[in-house]
């Protein structure tokens, strides 16, 4: 069970990735944030390092663009969507320990001027695929 419920204002990915794009909703015009789900943090432990991709790269959704490294272990990340990075959360990569206290929130990975999506969730798919409670 995740510690903190799984918001329902942001799509979600097999990949345990979140993108602050309602269900349904078209991409926006400004930069969308990216962030690792609770699901994903509470199973990789305390989070000791972040690579995250450079202001300017782009990405391409479902290819990996970066890393969270554990004491258990090393992760890769995967965006939800393609775009162009536009901020990184340097926060996060300063105090990697902020992404597993606040994964939606204050924890987010970094930003992305989106122009495709991968294959999104919804909240209750993701939980459903997880076997939590929505």
């Amino acid at each position: 069970m995740p510690a903190q419920p799984l918001p329902d204002d942001r799509c979600y990915t097999d990949e345990h990735e979140w993108v602050l794009v309602a269900p349904g909703a078209a991409l926006p015009d400004e930069p969308v944030r990216v962030g690792i789900t609770s699901v994903a943090a509470d199973s990789l432990g305390e989070l000791v390092f972040v690579e995250l991709p450079e202001v300017g790269t782009t990405l391409v959704a479902g290819e990996s663009c970066g890393e969270v490294e554990s004491t258990k272990t090393v992760s890769e990340l995967y965006p939800p969507v393609s775009g162009r990075v536009s901020a990184l959360n340097a926060a996060a990569v300063e105090n990697p320990g902020l992404i597993t206290a606040d994964p939606y929130g204050e924890g987010w990975l970094f930003a992305v001027l989106a122009n495709d999506t991968g294959v999104l969730l919804t909240a209750a798919e993701y939980a459903a695929k997880n076997g939590l409670d929505s």
